[in-house]
């Protein structure tokens, strides 16, 4: 690749606003974006639509949506029939919307993609500070995939090694909301929702909404969600 080549990135896109923050920084950084995104079996379609919107949008030279049907295992109110938490406070521990090995699925169908383009890095909007308690949005868990996928891909062993950005990883929502804006991020195009209607209008009581409305308010910045 030639210096003047520009450096290729697969980014995972949700449709959230996590990760087209994320598209937006990789693109700031002179990254050549491959925004993909996972149809698992989630409760609604609205997000992986707001990902293709979102990642045109935002400049990424392509978008891909992998099928894995995680509906077959379940496990989690986002794959099975079992409701979503609404208006819930307090810490009750790893939530039932916890999807089980998710990001491990996800960053393992990036880092397949990564080897085919030619691809060194690869981004996703994880996030430890405002979150809702998953164990797969945690440092350590980067850590340890990138280590994982240094030593068992050919770009890892032969190649140049494999790096996984999280550059949300410790900023809060107000912080990711306040980045998003100087970057130019259309907030009103993203779904953030877990129970989201098929106009992609939240439902504004689920956990997701709640963090979401809350980053908004805290960095002073109106809410562009759109309500059911």
């Amino acid at each position: 690749m030639s210096q003047s080549s520009p450096r290729k990135a697969v980014v995972l896109v949700s449709g959230g606003m996590d990760s087209a923050v994320t598209i937006a920084i990789a693109r700031e950084q002179g990254y050549q974006v491959h925004a993909l995104s996972v149809a698992y079996g989630q409760r609604h379609s609205a997000e992986l639509a707001a990902s293709e919107r979102v990642s045109r949008l935002l400049g990424a030279v392509e978008h891909k949506t992998v099928q894995v049907d995680l509906r077959s295992i379940g496990g989690s109110a986002l794959t099975a029939d079992i409701d979503v938490p609404l208006d819930q406070t307090g810490d009750s521990g790893i939530p039932v919307t916890y999807v089980p090995a998710r990001n491990t699925i996800m960053l393992s169908i990036a880092l397949g993609w990564a080897e085919v383009l030619g691809s060194t890095d690869i981004w996703c909007g994880v996030n430890a500070v405002d979150y809702s308690g998953y164990p797969d949005c945690r440092p350590a868990f980067i850590e340890s995939f990138e280590q994982l996928a240094n030593v068992a891909t050919k770009a890892g062993v032969e190649g140049a090694g494999i790096r996984i950005h999280a550059p949300l990883m410790r900023m809060s929502k107000a912080d990711i909301a306040r980045e998003g804006q100087r970057l130019g991020v259309d907030f009103s195009e993203t779904v953030s929702c877990y129970q989201a209607d098929a106009e992609g209008r939240a439902c504004g009581h689920c956990d997701a909404c709640h963090l979401r409305a809350q980053g908004f308010k805290m960095a002073g910045l109106p809410d562009p969600t759109r309500y059911a």
